[in-house]
């Protein structure tokens, strides 16, 4: 018995029903290689890998995998898109309000409680996204100076 190999970048596109090419591939990888890019991020690291790609063809990709579940899109107020292959949990954010660092954050306790509002509206609540600002250690440590 040998043990499965994990997908590829190319098999995950297939299974969510979205045409492989080099772009694509490139800009999932870029995005899952990444650190919360922005859309300027994004294209730089694919044209690193595969030449020219224009923008447009970049904010086309990234709704596509967006839409798609393979990227995930977090917009923090104030601050440009930013995209993570961070997807399938209902984890959150932390953001410098200096420099604009951004680190993952897991659901506080237990299992995702900030999915049970106090009140639902009778709304079917999959996802909550929680921001916490602050300064991160590089800016704390020059507010401080």
């Amino acid at each position: 018995m040998t043990a499965s190999q994990p997908p590829t970048t190319a098999d995950e596109l297939r299974g969510a029903g979205l045409r492989v090419t080099a772009a694509r591939v490139a800009l999932l990888e870029t995005v899952r290689n990444g650190d919360h890019l922005d859309v300027e991020g994004v294209a730089s690291g694919v044209r690193q890998r595969v030449g020219h790609i224009s923008l447009q063809a970049v904010y086309d990709a990234l709704h596509a995998l967006t839409t798609a579940g393979l990227v995930r899109r977090i917009e923090p107020a104030g601050s440009p898109a930013r995209f993570e292959g961070r997807v399938g949990d209902n984890h959150h954010h932390v953001l410098c309000r200096s420099c604009g660092a951004v680190a993952d954050v897991d659901c506080a306790v237990g299992d995702a409680p900030c999915l049970t509002a106090s009140d639902d509206h009778g709304f079917a609540i999959d996802e909550a996204e929680v921001i916490y600002w602050g300064l991160c250690p590089d800016c704390s440590t020059v507010s401080n100076s």
